[in-house]
């Protein structure tokens, strides 16, 4: 019997699977725990309070009268994150006494109900009661965590960010009602700034800040931090931030002057390393919305083409919403993989 969520694919049990898994499991031919599992198990003994990469931010920030911001995707799906690491992070921020701690969210509505982000938010708030922070901002992830490279959409994520820009608010639950009432839900949610008794938006990151970015999977968090931290992006009215900014894993080999939280811990003998070291060829193939998940998770996370390894990447359609174009790339990647298996240079293919 073939089982592909909880425990059987080094997730908790219970936990539904979902396509970076399976690509990491498939591709390893073994159960890859989870960067979720581990993280959970270091917040319940206690030992994420030891890790040296947080305890020098948060040391920087009380030392320095730095803010601190935690940004990232706000539920309990553990696809991209789980808001249970977000409190615990909450509470470390008070025992080194931060007084500016401050929360972005962005809105699921993908790997949980399209309508639940209202009760992951009053969750928090709930949390926050006993414990440090307030709420800043919340966006939906369709805006601060494409992967596709629409770039209008992380300005949006930005602005909100680093300017305020958005529905103003002082109470943060109401805007998300509003929201609802008017038929848009988590997933692409429009940028909703708190403000304070002045009118102005609390929370706006500035130079020398600390960022933790709590998502542990990387492919939805890369555009964000390029925009914030790796390059300028003129053309979209961006520029990197000098900032103390902390990855929850790694996101991207390619990048510098981030912390990284918890190190990965790449797969092995993988079948790419496998066929690669016995001489065969092997192509990975698919359009861009599951590229990563042929190359990275399929490789067990390693970013590195294998020797004797080709790839090939067809651009995912761009339309807002792939209910517009349900067939997305598709023909365009059967027509590719029926020229790349005609040419018989291939003893392995993996396509998605």
């Amino acid at each position: 019997r073939l089982h592909a969520s909880g425990e059987n694919v080094g997730l908790p049990d219970g936990q539904m699977g979902n396509s970076e898994v399976g690509h990491l499991n498939i591709g390893a031919g073994r159960i890859i725990y989870q960067d979720l599992v581990k993280i959970n198990m270091e917040c319940k003994t206690g030992e994420i309070k030891k890790n040296p990469v947080l305890n020098e931010a948060f040391s920087y920030a009380r030392d320095k009268g730095k803010q601190v911001h935690f940004m990232g995707l706000l539920s309990d799906g553990g696809v991209h994150s789980s808001d249970r690491h977000l409190y615990y992070l909450c509470d470390m921020t008070g025992e080194y006494g931060i007084k500016d701690v401050f929360i972005h969210g962005f809105g699921d509505g993908r790997d949980t109900d399209p309508r639940s982000g209202k009760g992951y938010m009053k969750n928090l708030l709930d949390h926050l009661e006993n414990s440090n922070g307030r709420v800043a901002s919340f966006i939906g992830r369709y805006y601060a965590m494409d992967r596709d490279k629409r770039w209008e959409r992380i300005k949006t994520a930005y602005d909100l960010l680093v300017a305020g820009e958005g529905y103003k608010t002082r109470d943060i639950l109401d805007a998300m009602q509003k929201s609802y009432d008017e038929g848009v839900t988590d997933e692409f949610m429009k940028p909703i700034s708190v403000v304070g008794e002045n009118g102005e938006a609390v929370g706006l990151l500035k130079p020398g800040d600390v960022v933790v970015f709590f998502n542990f999977r990387n492919d939805r968090a890369k555009e964000l931090t390029i925009a914030l931290t790796q390059k300028d992006l003129p053309e979209f009215g961006m520029k990197t931030i000098p900032l103390h900014y902390c990855t929850m894993t790694p996101y991207d080999a390619t990048f510098t002057g981030l912390h990284v939280i918890y190190p990965k811990e790449n797969a092995d003998n993988t079948i790419g390393e496998v066929l690669s070291e016995a001489g065969k060829t092997q192509l990975r193939i698919a359009e861009t919305e599951k590229y990563a998940h042929v190359t990275f998770f399929f490789s067990g996370g390693r970013e590195e083409i294998f020797r004797n390894e080709e790839r090939i990447l067809i651009p995912s359609p761009k339309v807002p919403t792939y209910d517009l174009q349900p067939e997305m790339s598709a023909y365009g990647v059967k027509d590719a993989v029926i020229e790349a298996i005609n040419t018989g240079k291939f003893d392995f293919i993996c396509l998605n």
